[in-house]
């Protein structure tokens, strides 16, 4: 677990869309001193949430202010029991030796191909999962999302239709029973507060049954 103080953490309440586009650009900022300060060789984002709290338009944000790869961990969850094996893929395979990770096809539902990723090159790496004591070392720095649980459930919805709907509370218990065992909030650098409608559609290739 890195040597994260809460008084220096700072939780920022994002206004819609253009702010967290400037929120992303205050954060990829942070990034890069980290980085200069750190003794990674390599610049790691990890952004983590519960669903609907905006973590792809921040990732995506953040990789284009970085000129990083982006890993949403949407393609790597197995399934909808699969929150857990994502986050150990997190630290086994994205961040492991080869660099990469298994895709999961939601279509046929099961196991795709590998998909290789450069280990030199600064990484974002999003999804609920992202940010666990084992990966937080890892990493150059760490944002946790948060807003309201209706919210949130409007926004998802809204993403994804019923599909995600008849799997709203199932996805749920695995994202309340990883946030129990890993505290996330608690490892991240910086905590944002989103109020506003700022969600958009996954530039990700994932299908609507996906959370």
């Amino acid at each position: 677990m890195p040597e994260t103080d809460a008084s220096a953490r700072s939780e920022t309440t994002g206004d819609g869309l253009e702010a967290r586009i400037a929120s992303a650009r205050t954060l990829a900022s942070r990034a890069r001193s980290a980085f200069r300060t750190a003794r990674n060789s390599r610049l790691i984002v990890l952004v983590d949430g519960r669903s609907g709290t905006g973590k792809t338009t921040l990732g995506n944000a953040l990789a284009g202010e970085l000129d990083a790869t982006l890993v949403h961990l949407d393609d790597i969850y197995p399934g909808w029991d699969g929150l857990q094996e994502a986050a150990d893929a997190v630290v086994r395979d994205v961040l492991g030796v080869p660099a990469g990770y298994r895709r999961w096809d939601w279509t046929r539902s099961e196991p795709a191909e590998w998909v290789p990723v450069n280990a030199s090159a600064p990484l974002v790496i999003e999804g609920c999962g992202a940010l666990s004591g084992a990966s937080a070392p890892l990493a150059t720095f760490r944002v946790w999302l948060t807003a309201d649980e209706r919210e949130r459930r409007r926004r998802a919805l809204d993403r994804d239709g019923e599909a995600f709907a008849r799997q709203w509370e199932r996805w749920a218990r695995q994202e309340e029973a990883f946030i129990a065992a890993e505290a996330p909030q608690t490892l991240a650098d910086e905590v944002l507060r989103s109020e506003e409608d700022y969600a958009q559609p996954s530039s990700c290739s994932r299908s609507s049954s996906m959370p």
